[in-house]
């Protein structure tokens, strides 16, 4: 299995390589990375592994003393939420190495993910594409053929340009992101009846501020959590107030160990990057979504001409 890439070749765009390594098993998953990486170092270029702790382990183990040489990420942690990545994970490590190429193994879908994270998930390798077309950057993404449903399988052919399995390397002829991130910008569910809902404008965010932290309190969650959820119910709320018509409509309810909260107003995000990309001190719009993504255990949002809901999820403390 070969998963060296070179530019011109199709499926190559920009600089940016974006390959998805088909692999059934752990000899197939170690015959694809391992050489990608190994290849990286004979290089110099700087290379990371973000995938879940039981294939971290087993990378390190057989790469022995290069291991050494590797940064590597638990993805089950610091890739929980899907909108934290490409800021959080890819970026920073990029950023790190500016003037030369970097590869990067990114394995944001795995076995194990739930249904409610996966949209977010595909959107996260869908939006990659437009993240860093341009950049020097080769990200190689995993996926269990043997574990994963068929729909990931083929969601990952619309989200790669280039596929590679037990039979080579070749273009995707399925390959369309733009596609993805329509047919995953979904209604959410609607929330459930037991939800309480309140409105705020400018007028009012102090009052619905202190509303959800009493139901935030109310459901035990820590001192940290508390000023976690004030600050995000803060970001949300100011943005509707901004840019969503002067109010926004927060719903917030408790279930499967987590606080659920969803803010809904009349704006509409056009930039599908919104809240996925890295911000500095000098930018007065986009950072608050960010944030946000940095705070929550998952973010799903759906926008339209019609209006935006932004909805959060931050797990409990256990009884």
């Amino acid at each position: 299995m070969t998963t060296g890439t070179a530019q011109g070749e199709p499926g190559v765009q920009d600089g940016f390589e974006h390959p998805a390594l088909f692999y059934s098993g752990s000899d197939e998953y170690l015959a694809g990375t391992v050489p990608f990486i190994e290849a990286a170092l004979r290089a110099g270029e700087p290379v990371a592994a973000a995938v879940p702790g039981h294939n971290l382990e087993s990378l390190r183990r057989a790469l022995g003393t290069d291991a050494k040489r590797v940064e590597f990420v638990d993805m089950a942690d610091a890739g929980a939420n899907p909108g934290r990545i490409i800021p959080g994970v890819l970026r920073s490590f990029i950023d790190a190495h500016k003037g030369t190429r970097v590869r990067i193994i990114g394995e944001p879908i795995w076995p194990g993910r739930s249904e409610l994270e996966y949209p977010a998930c595909v959107q996260h390798e869908a939006l990659l594409n437009l993240a860093f077309t341009g950049r020097p950057v080769t990200k190689l993404c995993p996926y269990d053929t043997q574990g994963l449903s068929e729909r990931a399988i083929a969601d990952a052919k619309a989200t790669h340009p280039l596929l590679i399995d037990s039979t080579g390397r070749h273009p995707s002829d399925e390959y369309d992101p733009d596609g993805i991130l329509d047919a995953y910008n979904r209604p959410l569910d609607a929330a459930p009846k037991r939800a309480v809902e309140r409105s705020a404008d400018r007028h009012t965010l102090d009052n619905a501020r202190w509303f959800a932290t009493s139901y935030g309190r109310a459901a035990g969650m820590s001192s940290m959590q508390l000023i976690d959820l004030e600050i995000v119910i803060t970001e949300l709320l100011t943005n509707s107030i901004s840019h969503g018509g002067g109010e926004g409509l927060f719903r917030i309810w408790a279930e499967d160990a987590q606080l659920v909260c969803e803010v809904s107003d009349a704006g509409h995000i056009t930039d599908p990057l919104a809240g996925r990309m890295p911000t500095d001190d000098s930018q007065f719009h986009g950072r608050g979504l960010v944030l946000v993504n940095q705070i929550v255990d998952l973010l799903l949002v759906h926008t339209s001409p019609r209006g935006t809901t932004v909805r959060f999820y931050l797990r409990l403390p256990a009884a």
